[in-house]
């Protein structure tokens, strides 16, 4: 391929060379009609000096005024400067050559002698003066004679140039006919052909490249494109043989990766999912064996957690494998996913699997962000070599199961911890109610002794009258701790819980009770509503003890924040009177509120009932949100 010019460079270059010779050739054509305007008007002029000549011949034959005849001579000395000087308002000048000067020069000369015979005094004879006037005319005439001669050449010059004009055009036209054929039409149909050609498969056919020009680039690039269409073809049956065979590979290892995380995500209990596992992986990765270790905290031991196909006589002796002691267990971090030969292996465990038949293992890391878990043992009774993709798959089956393991951990801690503090909120309510009222009756029990002993009828009956009072009160605290702890909310809502707790209210003490609901809100977390009915409980147990009331009414405001009011119209109470039992009761609501963000206010008018106030933000505090994704959902 030679090397040549762009297509637009040579595009370019014919214009500017075609622009070039049409501005010449214009700029020729002005000037040549520019000099032939002149030389009209000069020959005009110098027409226009030949009727000055008679006129002056027949003025001075006619004797007129010295005056009259001077001012004649005067206008004929401007024609003669005007011819000879050209005239800068209009196009005036005389076409000059050698033949047209030396013409001028003549007619100059007899002018002179011409213009003091004009003005002679006495005036010439007539045929004297005629016959001057004559010579002279004859000289304006070769004068005259002169610029048409030479007009006459610069007209055939005009003329040649319009005809080379049109010759340029005509050239021109055929020049850019010729230009677009050779560089646009041609490369243009070459490249229509070779379409057509590749259309109907013909993939071997390739496009002349004659330079390196747009179109030139083009051509290439066809020549590529064939090329690649001709290999692509030629090897698209293996290659679809190939990529179906990599895609059923690939959904083989998707639905076998999507059947061990179904099965680990609803599986409950720890040796079912761990040995259902195994089974899977076993069968997945088609192992002899499989046997699954896990190290736990102490990271030194490896348990053996579950296996399947694995010897017995190895499941006795390796229950508990010291980390590092075998090819099994890598210990540290630097734990990796690896093919172990076990024919070639020097160690003592390895040797026991040789005897029993295996050949190579595959040891896979259980991690759990970068800490190892345990470990993955595959026991082949062959030569086994795996891909890449099946290694990322059983280190991706290792970490779903160190995440479920770890789940089923984290659901225990968290059970215990919900026992455990159920158990607290038990204790601290038997502290804060009967152990109180019985640590009462313990002292009206001493003083019974007291006024016994003393014979005291009017001390005992009062210590019997408190007893029996203590007694009830006991009572009544136990049955409310027992509905109390019975309590369940709605997921959804929680007004109808609060219902049956003043229904229940209402059967204990026979008070009037009544609920007003308002606003719209997102329903709070089941545990916060847990929380809020404690509370909604605890105030109207100050109510049952405290407040003389006849009626209890509870307001509940859906919206942000949810707000509880819980109002009676009893005695009320002021902060200097305040009983250290009714001290408790808020101490005990203000408690749970603080677990779940809530703040409690009390007011109270003495003799116009009291009010307490519970606000509970939509918005959980942190730890509040943390133990309720950890108990209804699984760990991440």
């Amino acid at each position: 391929m030679r090397t040549t010019a762009s297509l637009s460079a040579k595009l370019v270059r014919i214009g500017v060379g075609l622009l070039v010779i049409a501005l010449v050739s214009i700029g020729l054509t002005l000037w040549v009609t520019w000099k032939l305007s002149g030389g009209a008007a000069a020959l005009n002029e110098a027409g226009r000096m030949r009727m000055q000549t008679w006129r002056l011949t027949s003025e001075v034959q006619a004797q007129l005024p010295q005056a009259q005849i001077q001012a004649l001579t005067r206008e004929f000395d401007r024609s003669m400067d005007v011819l000879k000087n050209g005239d800068a308002s209009r196009p005036l000048f005389v076409p000059w050559d050698p033949a047209v000067r030396q013409r001028y020069i003549e007619v100059e000369r007899l002018w002179h002698n011409q213009k003091k015979r004009f003005l002679a005094s006495p005036a010439l004879d007539h045929v004297s003066l005629v016959q001057h006037a004559n010579t002279f005319l004859v000289a304006i005439d070769r004068f005259v004679l002169s610029i048409e001669a030479q007009m006459a050449d610069l007209t055939a010059i005009l003329n040649l140039f319009q005809f080379v004009m049109m010759a340029l055009a005509i050239g021109g036209a055929v020049v850019m006919l010729y230009t677009g054929y050779m560089y646009v039409i041609n490369p243009l149909g070459n490249l229509r052909d070779g379409l057509q050609k590749i259309e109907s498969a013909q993939f071997s056919t390739r496009v002349d490249v004659a330079s390196n020009d747009e179109f030139g680039q083009v051509a290439s690039g066809f020549n590529r494109m064939a090329a690649t269409l001709q290999s692509l073809y030629g090897n698209l049956e293996l290659q679809v043989q190939a990529k179906t065979q990599r895609i059923a590979a690939q959904k083989e290892r998707l639905e076998a990766l999507y059947g061990v995380s179904a099965f680990l995500s609803q599986t409950n209990e720890l040796s079912q999912l761990t040995q259902g596992f195994a089974q899977r992986v076993r069968g997945l990765m088609k192992a002899d064996a499989i046997a699954l270790r896990w190290s736990g905290e102490d990271a030194s031991k490896l348990l053996l957690l579950a296996s399947d196909e694995f010897p017995q006589v190895l499941q006795e002796e390796e229950k508990c494998l010291k980390a590092g002691a075998c090819a099994c267990g890598q210990p540290g971090p630097d734990a990796r996913s690896r093919v172990i030969p076990i024919l070639s292996s020097d160690v003592a465990p390895l040797q026991h699997c040789a005897r029993l038949g295996y050949v190579s293992m595959i040891s896979v890391p259980v991690r759990m962000h970068s800490k190892v878990l345990g470990e993955i043992n595959l026991f082949y009774k062959s030569q086994v070599s795996l891909a890449a993709e099946e290694l990322e798959l059983m280190d991706t089956l290792a970490s779903h199961l160190a995440t479920a393991v770890e789940g089923l951990r984290a659901v225990a801690l968290d059970r215990e911890a919900a026992i455990a503090g159920e158990r607290s909120l038990l204790a601290r309510e038997l502290h804060d109610s009967i152990a109180q009222s019985l640590a009462f009756l313990k002292i009206q029990v001493q003083l019974l002794r007291t006024a016994m002993s003393k014979q005291d009828s009017a001390k005992t009956a009062l210590a019997l009258d408190e007893l029996d009072s203590g007694l009830k009160e006991s009572i009544a605290d136990v049955r409310e701790l027992l509905v109390h702890f019975r309590t369940r909310t709605q997921a959804d809502d929680i007004d109808r819980a609060v219902q049956e707790t003043l229904q229940k209210f209402q059967h204990q003490t026979g008070l009037l009770v009544s609920r007003k609901v308002t606003g719209e809100g997102l329903p709070l977390p089941q545990d916060v509503q847990i929380h809020v009915l404690h509370v909604l409980q605890e105030a109207l147990s100050n109510v049952r003890k405290h407040a003389n009331a006849r009626g209890v009414e509870i307001a509940i405001h859906k919206g942000e924040p949810w707000q509880f009011w819980v109002r009676d119209d009893g005695v009320g109470f002021s902060e200097v009177s305040q009983r250290s039992e009714l001290q408790v009761g808020l101490k005990i609501m203000q408690e749970r509120a603080q677990q779940i963000g809530a703040t409690v206010t009390v007011a109270s008018v003495v003799g116009q009932g009291t009010t307490v106030t519970l606000r509970v933000p939509t918005t959980l505090p942190p730890k509040l949100k943390l133990t309720t994704a950890a108990l209804l959902s699984p760990l991440p």
